[in-house]
């Protein structure tokens, strides 16, 4: 029996005063962040850079940040990786407060809203990012626009996440379901989708269709929101300080979940560590999952291929995505010298930006990707279309990757996809929490 989970505020609040124990917790360890956070500051030729990325994204970052230190013998990089989520976004907070913050940093473009408007990060001029060839016209136009808090420019775009299909070969071959070059015939509206994954079924005798409802609540989101922004839907308003929840749209999205999972065409029930080994043996045909586990499939040898999300609802195009991006936490003693030296260590970060591509994200540096080298790496470049289409979660302070709206929008939507909750319960459990969320000044 799935137990409504509405968000109090004296929770929340304990977690937000919990962050004076961070602090005292992280002046008493001796690591590199604390010199970002209470220690002297590094000597002059250092160029300090935090980031998020572990796993296969760790070790492409590392790989990125050789080239630059290859580059620029001259200037030690101090690069330091910190715990991905809300922690991070705290610790990146504390030492822009404290004034001692990293010269350049890492902020998913769904968390720099906030960051910009509490005078965390200092603005970027766009003739100083001019004078190392990057302009506006060089990246991306969405990814671009979502790094500008009204005109002002506060970040510089390194990729586009979206929220993908994946396609099993051998599965999708039987069912009829490829193009005669082996790439995916076009999916569109609800019966072009839910044809599919029948077909699909009727090969694998399981599953059409596998995506994690357990321990991932930001997945559960991510097919929701996709749906609900094909229908045009809008959730937050005012920076998050209003609530614009569609109920008519919310329901036709859960709906559609509900009947993918109701005629066994959707796994129900699967954790982040089953879905890779459904999709591989081939116990489902497609896949919902973000382009960042490419490198899973590609390593197990599964016969696989990606394109975007299907345009199930509406006229207008959409997928949920984000993008990571470069920023300046605030300094009060930024010298030009030290914009200069953060400014060229993004430029040279970009301009090798194939190498993050790898591992799925498309690159925001148009002169990568629209490089042959990139357009050849498949299954990478299969999606790049649906760049301009992302549609990056509203701004508000608890929004955007990683954030408490993905948990408690995520965990009601699992419960309808694992069949504990009726989609108008799902509905006034997510409303309950947006309204409490909603009535919460911003804690920055």
């Amino acid at each position: 029996m799935y137990e409504h989970s509405g968000i109090r505020r004296r929770d929340l609040l304990r977690g937000t005063l919990g962050l004076g124990a961070t602090a005292m917790a992280l002046s008493a360890c001796g690591s590199p962040l604390t010199t970002g956070l209470y220690g002297a500051p590094p000597p002059s030729n250092t160029l300090t850079y935090w980031n998020l990325f572990t796993g296969g994204d760790g070790e492409r970052m590392t790989a990125l940040q050789k080239t630059y230190q290859v580059a620029h013998p001259e200037t030690h990089l101090d690069a330091v990786t910190l715990a991905w989520g809300n922690p991070y976004y705290t610790k990146l907070s504390l030492a822009a407060r404290g004034g001692m913050p990293p010269d350049v940093a890492i902020s998913h473009a769904t968390r720099m809203t906030p960051l910009a408007e509490a005078g965390l990060l200092d603005p970027i001029a766009p003739a100083d990012l001019a004078r190392f060839g990057l302009t506006a016209d060089k990246f991306t136009p969405a990814a671009w626009q979502r790094c500008h808090v009204g005109d002002t420019l506060y970040a510089v775009p390194l990729d586009t996440h979206p929220y993908v299909l994946y396609y099993h070969k051998e599965v999708c071959e039987k069912a009829g379901l490829l193009e005669s070059d082996g790439t995916l015939k076009t999916i569109a509206g609800v019966d072009g989708l839910l044809n599919a994954l029948r077909a699909a079924k009727q090969v694998t005798g399981k599953y059409g269709v596998v995506t994690a409802d357990i321990s991932d609540p930001a997945m559960c989101w991510r097919l929701f929101s996709t749906l609900y922004w094909q229908l045009g839907g809008t959730i937050l308003a005012d920076n998050g300080s209003r609530v614009a929840l569609d109920d008519d749209k919310a329901l036709t999205a859960l709906n559609f979940i509900k009947t993918m999972v109701d005629e066994g065409l959707m796994a129900a029930q699967v954790d982040d560590t089953g879905v890779p080994v459904l999709f591989s043996n081939g116990a489902a045909g497609f896949m919902f999952d973000g382009e960042w586990d490419v490198t899973v499939y590609l390593t197990n040898k599964t016969p696989f291929g990606m394109t975007g999300f299907p345009h199930v609802f509406g006229d207008e195009y959409a997928c949920q995505g984000d993008s990571h991006t470069f920023v300046l936490p605030h300094d009060a003693g930024r010298t030009p010298a030290k914009t200069t030296r953060s400014l060229e260590f993004i430029r040279t970060m970009l301009e090798h930006s194939q190498i993050w591509a790898a591992g799925g994200h498309i690159p925001a540096f148009t002169p990568v990707r629209d490089s042959e080298a990139y357009k050849s790496m498949v299954p990478q470049s299969s999606y790049t279309y649906v760049a301009d289409s992302v549609h990056y979660d509203e701004p508000a302070w608890y929004s955007g990757s990683g954030s408490e709206l993905e948990i408690f929008m995520g965990q009601a939507i699992s419960a309808v996809q694992q069949g504990g909750l009726a989609p108008r319960a799902a509905l006034a459990d997510m409303r309950r929490n947006l309204e409490q969320f909603a009535e919460i000044p911003s804690p920055a």
